[in-house]
């Protein structure tokens, strides 16, 4: 029988204006979720939930719905994120080994517009929870920081599961797919392997991507860390929001005198709004049963990152409301995912062929990754621009593109190098170290 949970959540005099959570963000093994200084940062744990399947959402929600009724809760700053809260990451494909995981820290600090405050949470029935003790339990874990890492030179990129050539034509393959009417479009997604000559600075390279892209979502679940432009659903008093994002255009390439440059290339090329138009069409179409009502860009809008622009779309909906409840944060993420933005279109057909051609599982990638309450309140992102820490010298990098009807092997794979460098930045490495041999 498990043990009630006890919270408690006390005001927090606000962190710096110039860095905000960043302040707290020391320590390797911390969870995160930060956009322009806000959010949740996580440590310790003190309860986490596991699963796999098809069923690996439904198992979450069933295990967290037993949880929060169970516990015990003193909230003093009544806002989305305060009292019982956890973090959560689930793998992109049923079919997938990897751990879907929902963790449940000991210590959670939180920020948003302008109330700060700090969670305890303890399965320990006899240990005192005041204010006294949630101060000591935070001290405690910032006393413990982590070191910054120094690069010894010999960090090299090494090649995933597929070489370059062999994901080329993977391109090319489903490039044939869709000539043939099977689907009008697929993600195909690659991964890289980073050889560390030092153990990774964890939070060093989260402060990194936080700081760089600073309107993205940066996040670290259990060794997913990364920092995604991408909101899958955020759902906050009884409204829901997402992002949507498909169509890419690589900075570097730009040329410096042409203001227009992005605009005029990524809303003039067919292609891309033909791709972003399956992305926010899918998104809808999943979201209207749980709305009374939803709106969204009739046009999609240029989003600025520091490697890329990509063509966006936000969504918003008011939650239609059954006997008196609208759904949760979970709810909508088991029913969003996966959207065509990372999968394709139809999703099932493109599902099956992601399993035939990229040759690899995602794992985490391209999963939903975020935080989530005791009172449905959640954000969740779509875990790109990231990695998975496999050991503490080798991270494995992912990144995908949508392939749809005329789309170019060569350019495909420039695509993936501009997605992979927000990583590859933060880990102090470019594209210069790649290794030639085989796939890892």
């Amino acid at each position: 029988m498990m043990t009630t949970l006890r919270s408690l959540t006390i005001a927090l005099g606000v962190p710096s204006a110039a860095i905000g959570l960043l302040e707290y963000l020391v320590r390797n093994d911390q969870l995160c979720w930060i956009r322009h200084g806000e959010g949740l940062v996580g440590f310790g744990e003190v309860l986490r939930h596991t699963s796999t399947g098809p069923d690996r959402f439904d198992s979450a929600r069933n295990w967290w719905n037993a949880v929060r009724a169970d516990a015990q809760v003193d909230d003093e700053v009544q806002v989305p994120g305060t009292g019982l809260a956890a973090f959560g990451s689930f793998a992109f494909s049923k079919r997938s080994p990897f751990l879907s995981r929902v963790v449940v820290p000991e210590i959670i600090v939180g920020s948003r517009n302008g109330t700060a405050w700090v969670t305890q949470t303890t399965l320990d029935p006899d240990a005192v929870l005041d204010r006294e003790s949630v101060a000591t339990a935070l001290a405690g874990y910032l006393e413990e920081i982590s070191a910054d890492s120094l690069s010894l030179g010999s960090d090299t990129i090494l090649p995933g599961m597929l070489s370059e050539s062999e994901w080329k034509n993977a391109v090319a393959r489903s490039v044939a797919h869709i000539a043939a009417g099977e689907l009008s479009k697929i993600v195909l997604a690659r991964d890289i392997v980073a050889s560390l000559s030092a153990p990774i600075a964890t939070a060093q390279v989260l402060r990194e991507l936080a700081l760089r892209y600073q309107s993205c979502w940066t996040y670290s679940v259990d060794g997913l860390i990364g920092s995604t432009p991408e909101m899958l659903i955020k759902v906050e008093d009884g409204k829901a929001r997402a992002r949507v994002l498909a169509g890419t255009l690589d900075r570097a390439t730009a040329p410096l005198d042409d203001p227009d440059y992005a605009k005029r290339v990524l809303a003039g090329s067919e292609k891309q709004q033909h791709e972003h138009a399956i992305a926010i069409d899918s998104v809808t179409r999943q979201l209207e049963p749980f709305t009374s009502s939803m709106t969204s860009h009739s046009e999609p809008f240029v989003l600025e990152l520091p490697n890329v622009w990509h063509l966006a779309s936000d969504v918003t909906a008011e939650l239609r409301s059954e006997d008196g409840a609208v759904p949760s944060s979970l709810d909508l993420v088991e029913a969003l995912h996966p959207t065509a933005a990372v999968c394709g279109y139809p999703t099932s057909v493109a599902g099956e062929l992601i399993s035939e051609l990229e040759h690899m599982d995602r794992g985490p990638y391209a999963g939903p990754v975020g935080w989530f309450d005791g009172s449905g309140n959640g954000e969740w992102g779509i875990a790109l621009r990231g990695a998975v820490i496999e050991d503490p010298q080798a991270v494995r990098l992912f990144a995908g593109c949508g392939i749809v009807s005329g789309s170019n092997p060569a350019a495909e794979l420039e695509e993936t190098w501009s997605k992979f460098r927000p990583m590859l930045e933060a880990l102090g490495l470019d594209r210069a170290r790649v290794l030639s041999g085989q796939p890892s």
